[in-house]
């Protein structure tokens, strides 16, 4: 296989994490990332919030999460998002499963096809779960309905 090829299936494979990306380059590629899932205003407050104590967090969360995983080609944001809600279900993750409903929905998914992922949560992560879940996710929606122009 000749140089550029195999640096082709390397792009198509592993998104911004490249042999010659820096991690000035990763971590902007997650940053638009992160900005496109879960918006400007959750964006520009957690790096408002920023401090010496909160900075390398901050830091490796848009550079690995976002710019190492997120950009990967191999799945779709969609599923990105299910794979992240079950997880976060199954951890018991509420605050940031309120997050990440609302990034499923930046994603494309439906609130029907949340509602699928949280009841296919109750037989594989537990009913009591799924029951946590569904009560985040409502108050989630209440809130969006709440402040849509209607």
């Amino acid at each position: 296989m000749s140089s550029t090829a195999s640096e082709s299936n390397d792009a198509a494979r592993n998104g911004a994490v490249q042999a010659d990306a820096t991690a000035q380059d990763i971590y902007d590629a997650g940053m638009v990332v992160r900005r496109e899932v879960l918006g400007d205003a959750h964006v520009d407050r957690a790096n408002a919030g920023k401090d010496s104590f909160t900075e390398d967090y901050q830091d490796m969360i848009t550079r690995i999460a976002w710019g190492g995983i997120w950009t990967r080609p191999g799945l779709s944001r969609q599923m990105r998002s299910a794979v992240t809600l079950t997880a976060l279900v199954a951890h018991g993750h509420w605050e940031e499963l309120a997050m990440h409903v609302r990034a499923a929905l930046n994603n494309g998914l439906s609130r029907d096809e949340i509602k699928e992922i949280l009841l296919q949560t109750a037989i594989y992560c537990s009913v009591p779960s799924a029951n946590s879940a569904f009560k985040t996710a409502q108050k989630v929606f209440a809130e969006i309905d709440a402040t849509e122009p209607n």
